[in-house]
């Protein structure tokens, strides 16, 4: 089933991931001799000697959010990656149950965390407003580390969480998760490169068992990161190569099939069918002026005739220029 909702007053919780994406991107930030010559302008810019370094950001603690009363801890599950929990204020009794919601954050694989101030601020009104307990994960980011490490960790984290479901599993339950997370009521979410995180997890889920045979009853992919050389053909200069070719060039420079690689083009020629896409319900939302949106109309279209047996909206809003990040 495919549902379109346009609407020009977006909630808070969108205007939040669009927010959010449009931040990470904003951090990134190179450094160069001035003998260097510019490849690439990302505003900043990327030079050609290869030198790279992420902007200024501010990472907060845990606590319990004054404003909202929701409570946040951090917990790791390897050398590589952690999530930071977030649970909303207890209304009923000690074993109040909520949805899980899975969050990854965006920054084209290459910033952001979830321990950034911003993303804090968000999953503390989102977890209160829709009130769902939070996992917010952090992953290793590119060039640092060269996709596709940010998908391993994200698996490795999503597993972790199913893990807690599963009563033969031999893992130190999280109590938070244990004794509040409804496992029946597990979403998955993200934006930007984050949405494109989102995807190749529901694919995974979608092929593989998961821990405890956790099932992800929806996914909502904000402003996804998906490209393709069709796309690239129309949106680059004569000059140069668009922002999100060279992008995804830097989070992963060894990509098989480039900008058409399957984790980067779901509806690439070697891609897996969509239609085993592991969630009961998708939506995708997008935004009109945002250079992104062709190919997330695309990616719904396929979804769409891919034999998906959930139910697929999409929800794209018409004005986002007065958001600034």
């Amino acid at each position: 089933m495919y549902v379109s909702h346009l609407d020009q007053r977006p909630s808070n919780v969108i205007i939040s991931m669009w927010n959010l994406s449009t931040f990470f991107l904003s951090q990134l930030s190179i450094m160069a001799s001035q003998e260097d010559e510019v490849l690439f302008d990302f505003s900043p810019e990327l030079y050609k000697s290869g030198k790279f370094e992420r902007g200024p950001k501010k990472f907060v603690p845990t606590n319990e959010d004054k404003e909202t009363g929701v409570s946040s801890k951090d917990f790791t599950i390897s050398q590589h990656a952690s999530v930071r929990i977030y649970l909303p204020k207890l209304k009923s009794n000690e074993k109040q149950k909520f949805p899980v919601l899975i969050y990854y954050h965006g920054g084209g694989f290459c910033a952001g965390s979830a321990f950034q101030q911003e993303v804090h601020c968000y999953m503390n009104i989102i977890a209160s407003q829709a009130n769902v307990l939070v996992v917010s994960v952090e992953y290793r980011l590119a060039p640092d580390y060269p996709m596709p490490a940010s998908y391993e960790d994200s698996w490795n984290a999503l597993l972790w969480i199913a893990s807690n479901s599963d009563k033969n599993s031999k893992i130190e339950k999280e109590p938070w998760l244990l004794n509040h997370g409804d496992f029946g009521k597990v979403f998955i979410t993200g934006d930007s490169a984050g949405a494109n995180i989102v995807h190749i997890m529901v694919m995974k889920a979608g092929a593989e068992k998961l821990p405890g045979d956790m099932k992800l009853f929806g996914a909502i992919l904000c402003f996804p990161y998906f490209w393709s050389s069709e796309i690239e053909e129309k949106m680059k200069t004569p000059d140069a190569n668009s922002f999100y070719y060279n992008l995804w060039n830097l989070a992963y420079p060894n990509a098989p099939g480039g900008i058409d690689c399957v984790l980067f083009s779901p509806w690439a020629k070697d891609a897996p069918g969509l239609h085993i896409l592991g969630c009961s319900k998708m939506l995708v939302i997008l935004a009109e002026k945002d250079i992104l949106r062709g190919a997330g109309l695309q990616y719904v279209e396929e979804v769409k005739k891919s034999g998906f047996k959930g139910k697929v909206e999409m929800y794209e809003i018409l004005e986002v220029d007065f958001i600034k990040a």
